[in-house]
């Protein structure tokens, strides 16, 4: 599909506030409201928006560490792969999971209050997953950049 300069201006706008009134969003891409609707609504049919969500800040929960552990296993089958998945939809505290190239197989994003919580969401993926080889973690101690959204179509 095909996305033009409005359409990207219409992402970066409900990225950085998705509460934004159509009108609102309207006037700052040139558009009138009902046509500005129409591409709003193209681009959610079209996978382009996928939801519109609050961002939340995790340190205000009192959720202020966040671990990113790399996990290499030597089980690489199906109903290993489901467990895994099941176990990692099912501990609330692991908010990213990626299956990776290279040497490590894969990669979890994990927000927890400190390392008490993170040992105890540890152990449960232990429990849950069994037949991990590696399982190392580190800890972020600043974030430079957060998740504010992608500026749509930089790259290309």
């Amino acid at each position: 599909m095909e996305y033009d300069d409005i359409d990207r201006n219409i992402i970066r706008l409900l990225q950085s506030n998705a509460t934004l009134p159509i009108q609102t969003i309207a006037d700052q891409v040139g558009l009138t409201s009902n046509p500005c609707w129409r591409r709003i609504k193209r681009l959610e049919s079209d996978g382009v928006i996928l939801a519109r969500v609050a961002k939340i800040d995790p340190s205000k929960l009192g959720l202020g560490m966040t671990a990113f552990v790399r996990i290499h296993t030597e089980k690489h089958t199906k109903d290993w792969l489901e467990s895994f998945a099941k176990a990692v939809r099912i501990i609330p505290e692991i908010v990213e999971c990626h299956r990776m190239t290279g040497d490590v197989d894969y990669f979890l994003k994990v927000i927890v209050r400190d390392l008490s919580h993170y040992d105890r969401v540890y152990q449960r993926l232990l429990h849950l997953v069994p037949d991990l080889s590696d399982v190392s973690s580190s800890f972020s101690m600043e974030i430079l950049k957060g998740d504010d959204g992608i500026d749509p179509f930089s790259a290309l």
